[in-house]
């Protein structure tokens, strides 16, 4: 009778095991129709019609998407991939808070074989499978060469930089100094680090070590608005470019405060990542860089 009994509680296991069994490869089917999105912020606009342009495309096409926000912060964005990555995504799009430091999270993937793709700053190692943004270096151009249009060859100008390491700020430098280099004289620059109140107060004491600056560029919209109030602090009149193309901006262009923004399309770069993804996720081939159109925005 004992060996019946025994009998019987071995079989009550091995199918306790195969249910469980069953249960986790269910679970993974679940998770694997995720895409993961980490975006650098959401305390700027112009990251939040990003995250916008993504969530409305996913739920167009039926696709589950889990968003996080680094907040600025190269370390959290790196955990926050880590959990993505443990979560079972299926692929993941990120917007990089630094180019450098995201390289490590990009190979962490690659080495889970999840594809990764990049949108608006890219990863400076790591296998990419597509990259999404607006040509930086010829919006940096572009904003260059407004101000000599406008302002005058050989004119005095500062620039507020973004955030050190993004290739944002790089790329927006390099293509601002291409132009600016041979017709202007910039005689200040100094990072802010895409924040408004950064750039208030950077801008403030630019103006104030150089009060004979004639114009600014800044690297995106929410430092020109900063430098906008300082601007006016001063009582100074400075033309001021931006870069993205947020709605404030814009409305900035249209009150006459801020002279230009050079506009990126940022729902339609959300838009364009998660159709990338449903193609990469079915094995289809894609473009390793894809372009989003830029434009100068004038009163």
């Amino acid at each position: 009778m004992k060996k019946i009994f025994l009998l019987l509680a071995m079989a009550l296991m091995v199918i306790g095991l195969v249910a469980g069994c069953g249960k986790s490869s269910d679970s993974g089917d679940k998770k694997s129709g995720t895409i993961g999105f980490s975006v650098s912020t959401q305390n700027n606009p112009f990251f939040v019609s990003l995250k916008n342009g993504i969530e409305e495309e996913a739920k167009a096409l039926g696709l589950k998407v889990k968003i996080v926000d680094a907040q600025n912060d190269p370390a959290k964005q790196a955990n926050d991939i880590s959990d993505l990555l443990e979560s079972g995504v299926s692929l993941l799009i990120i917007n990089p808070v630094d180019s450098a430091a995201i390289s490590t999270s990009v190979e962490m993937a690659n080495n889970k074989n999840i594809p990764v793709i990049t949108v608006d700053r890219s990863a400076d190692k790591g296998k990419v499978a597509a990259h999404i943004a607006s040509d930086n270096v010829k919006g940096g151009e572009m904003a260059a060469q407004l101000i000599i249009d406008k302002v005058g060859n050989g004119a005095k100008v500062g620039e507020l930089e973004g955030i050190p390491g993004a290739s944002a700020t790089r790329e927006r430098g390099q293509g601002f100094h291409n132009v600016a280099d041979k017709a202007l004289t910039v005689a200040s620059k100094q990072s802010a680090d895409f924040d408004r109140t950064k750039g208030l107060n950077v801008a403030s004491n630019m103006l104030q070590a150089n009060p004979d600056i004639q114009a600014i560029f800044a690297h995106n919209d929410e430092m020109a608005l900063g430098a906008i109030q300082a601007a006016k602090s001063a009582g100074k009149n400075v033309f001021i470019v931006g870069f993205d193309g947020t709605a404030d901006a814009e409305k900035a262009v249209q009150d006459g405060t801020l002279a230009a923004t050079i506009a990126q399309q940022p729902e339609l770069m959300g838009k364009i990542a998660v159709d990338t993804a449903a193609k990469v996720v079915k094995g289809e081939t894609v473009e390793a860089k894809i372009p989003v159109e830029l434009k100068v925005v004038t009163k």
